[in-house]
């Protein structure tokens, strides 16, 4: 089962060190669905990540909301996707370009622990986010 950002958040903020947040991360990865292979093509690569992102976005227009699929082929990265698209997923697009995701990572006290090519991979992760919202909006 997914879990909510609210959730992940609760999680990872109660976790006394980097260890246990790193374990939580990695759990996060084992519970994010599989994308579907037909998902996975070039277009829906990441550029900018040194692990192979992909993302489809696609919008509810019923519901005004953004959906978001995603996968990686590393499970650290897959951890910190999931934690991305929980904070993200079902939104409107207004409410997505509002959404400060760094800002969140730096409160869950992820930030610090990230190499910098994982703190680029997600930087390119959320820009193309907030430009699909951004057309959509």
């Amino acid at each position: 089962m997914i879990k909510t950002f609210k959730e992940i958040a609760q999680s990872l903020e109660s976790a006394p060190a980097w260890q246990q947040k790193y374990r939580e991360i990695m759990l996060l990865g084992k519970q994010l669905p599989p994308m579907p292979e037909v998902l996975k093509t070039n277009d829906a690569l990441v550029p900018g990540c040194e692990s192979k992102v992909w993302l489809y976005l696609d919008f509810d227009l019923e519901e005004n909301t953004l959906v978001i699929v995603g996968d990686s082929d590393t499970r650290i990265v897959k951890g910190l996707l999931a934690i991305v698209l929980a904070l993200y997923n079902g939104l409107t697009p207004a409410q997505v370009i509002n959404t400060n995701a760094f800002a969140e990572f730096q409160r869950l006290g992820l930030i610090q622990y990230l190499s910098p090519s994982r703190g680029n991979g997600i930087k390119a992760m959320v820009e193309r986010i907030q430009t699909m919202a951004q057309q959509k909006n």
